[in-house]
């Protein structure tokens, strides 16, 4: 049997500040929304630690994570970006970071912004989540959904209960917690 995330990512170079200071903390920031989305559809078949390591090729590839200049960018960004060795050279990864920059512009209109959209359905259980972004999002399947929302604090899941950084959040009472103490069995 393997150690969980909270025995294993302590006084790791790359895992320990992930977990201690942003795995399941809630955040309102398009840009920190936006950059885990693209980070979780990076990952796919890939370890979390690959994509930890090419963290800040990502935020110099994607200008910072900005929705606008990345939902504005054509053929020559495009090629750029599948010819740049930091990142995760995958066409369809790619072309759904930037179509998801579209999609996160058309939330801004229908709900006030990406953060807005994802409070106006919680809590919901994780296979609604699943079906809702997949409506949503392109290359958004199960595992990217959970862990994108679980690194949010809108699933629960990041830390395990005698986890000093569950005890943390708890204080912070991120939205999962806010939906359990309200009475949502659902996850």
């Amino acid at each position: 049997m393997g150690l969980t995330y909270c025995e294993a990512a302590p006084g790791h170079p790359w895992h320990g500040p992930y977990h201690d200071t942003e795995y399941g903390f809630p955040s309102a920031d398009e840009r920190v929304l936006f950059e885990r989305l693209v980070l979780e559809i990076n990952q796919a078949g890939l370890s979390w630690l690959t994509i930890l390591k090419k963290r800040a090729a990502f935020a110099a590839a994607f200008d910072g994570y900005d929705v606008d200049r990345i939902a504005a960018y054509g053929d020559e960004q495009r090629s750029r970006l599948l010819a740049d060795a930091g990142i995760i050279r995958n066409r369809l990864k790619i072309d759904a970071v930037i179509e998801n920059a579209r999609r996160v512009q058309s939330l801004r209109q229908s709900h006030g912004g990406f953060a807005a959209w994802i409070d106006a359905h919680h809590p919901l259980p994780k296979p609604e989540w699943v079906k809702l972004f997949k409506k949503q999002f392109r290359f958004t399947g199960g595992e990217i959904v959970g862990e994108f929302l679980m690194s949010l604090g809108y699933l629960p899941g990041a830390h395990n209960l005698g986890c000093p950084v569950h005890d943390r959040l708890e204080q912070m009472s991120p939205p999962w917690i806010r939906a359990k103490r309200a009475g949502f069995t659902g996850y």
